[in-house]
């Protein structure tokens, strides 16, 4: 399958140009390049005459079909099983647009299948489903998981989108993964790293507030604590998730017995006095005040988008090293950074699952990259950047072969 971009232009509005706003809808290139989607399917053998037609259909595909089922494994060699990856929502939560539903989610997963196309080689099929109960969803992906070799969970709200993947995972043995967790952390602790060489320490002697305690800072807390941090403190809008709460969901209750070894309370505020690092993923701001007391040198992730949680202006005024979620500033952590190598890796030796471990190497894959250039403006690579999905998909690979979950 190739990703394509459609010829958007017509003589006629749409009337969903029309109800988005008229004349200024219609010249909008947003809607432009959108216009009858992002994405066509390609054959990849011809059939020009009956000789193709017999070959890629009947009589010859029944062959092909009798030896399969004589012998399942070859599915992944005769059949695009073993490159497609399903990209799968309920339309709960969408980018920063919330629970908009499955049809108005479609064009984001249209724009991931690109991308897994564009910079990992990966085929991927957008799938939006019109349920939004978690066992459904499960029983849903695991009746179409024979037709892929792997399954990205995509914008689905937490606390569902945690018990979900868990559920997919025990009963099914390919990859499955849940982008908005694991791609997020994986970039942040690539660029976490770089920012720590280039200030001259390891992550060992940081200290890390985390603002949002949704599927995004969850994950991050546990990359950072599998990867030796000193310490994290997770902040909800409560405050620190701490194990002196009585309000915790089983999540949060998890997140608090794992982290915050400093054992802190009290507000996000109260958590980053002598803080080294400061991460969010939770939207809000944080005031001047709160970041002037954080550490010497310190280390400002603010990736919410639009508008991270503490302006780069006010961030470069207290930080060594200030990165976003946007593409407008240096350091921006994007997860196409980490998702097309880390399934083109799992793909490519026919991994079972996507370990804690392939996490890490795809993370020190991505640090490495521009490791000989670091500068406070360059702690990760550009996603454009052509060394990084060959540098992911390869460390990926290897760590699949290490924890023997690869199968060829």
């Amino acid at each position: 399958m190739a990703a394509e971009i459609v010829n958007p232009r017509s003589d006629s509005k749409t009337d969903a140009e029309s109800d988005a706003g008229s004349d200024e809808a219609f010249f909008d290139p947003a809607f432009a390049l959108h216009r009858g989607g992002k994405m066509a399917i390609q054959a990849t053998v011809p059939v020009r005459d009956k000789d193709d037609l017999s070959l890629a259909y009947t009589p010859g595909v029944a062959k092909v079909c009798s030896a399969i089922a004589e012998k399942p494994e070859l599915v992944h060699d005769y059949t695009w099983k073993s490159q497609v990856v399903a990209v799968v929502t309920d339309g709960t939560a969408v980018l920063g647009l919330g629970d908009i539903g499955p049809e108005a989610s479609l064009p984001v997963m249209e724009g991931k299948a690109i991308l897994f196309k564009q910079f990992g080689g990966v085929d991927a099929v957008p799938i939006a489903l019109g349920t939004t109960d978690a066992d459904e969803i499960v029983e849903t992906v695991v009746r179409m998981a024979p037709s892929f070799g792997g399954v990205n969970l995509e914008d689905i709200s937490a606390p569902r989108c945690f018990e979900i993947e868990r559920k997919l995972q025990e009963r099914l043995d390919i990859p499955v993964f849940h982008d908005d967790q694991h791609g997020t952390a994986v970039v942040t602790l690539a660029a976490l790293r770089n920012a720590a060489k280039l200030t001259n320490r390891s992550l060992g002697q940081l200290r890390a507030v985390i603002s949002g305690a949704g599927a995004a800072g969850v994950a991050i807390a546990k990359i950072l604590i599998e990867a030796g941090i000193g310490d994290v403190a997770v902040c909800d809008r409560k405050g620190v998730v701490s194990t002196d709460r009585g309000d915790l969901t089983d999540v949060k209750r998890e997140v608090a017995g794992f982290s915050n070894k400093a054992g802190l309370s009290g507000s996000l505020e109260d958590a980053l006095a002598g803080a080294d690092v400061f991460i969010g993923v939770s939207g809000g701001t944080v005031p001047e005040e709160a970041v002037a007391k954080m550490a010497k040198d310190s280390l400002i992730f603010a990736m919410a988008n639009p508008n991270p949680e503490i302006h780069p202006d006010v961030a470069h005024k207290y930080a060594a090293v200030v990165a976003t979620g946007r593409s407008d500033y240096p350091n921006q952590i994007n997860n196409v950074l980490a998702f097309p190598g880390i399934f083109a890796g799992a793909l490519q030796v026919r991994a079972s699952r996507i370990s804690e471990g392939m996490k890490l190497a795809a993370a020190e894959a991505l640090a490495a990259v521009v490791a000989d250039e670091l500068s406070a403006d360059c702690v990760i690579p550009s996603p454009f950047d052509e060394r990084v999905a060959p540098a992911v998909t390869a460390a990926v690979a290897a760590a699949a072969r290490a924890e023997g979950v690869a199968r060829r």
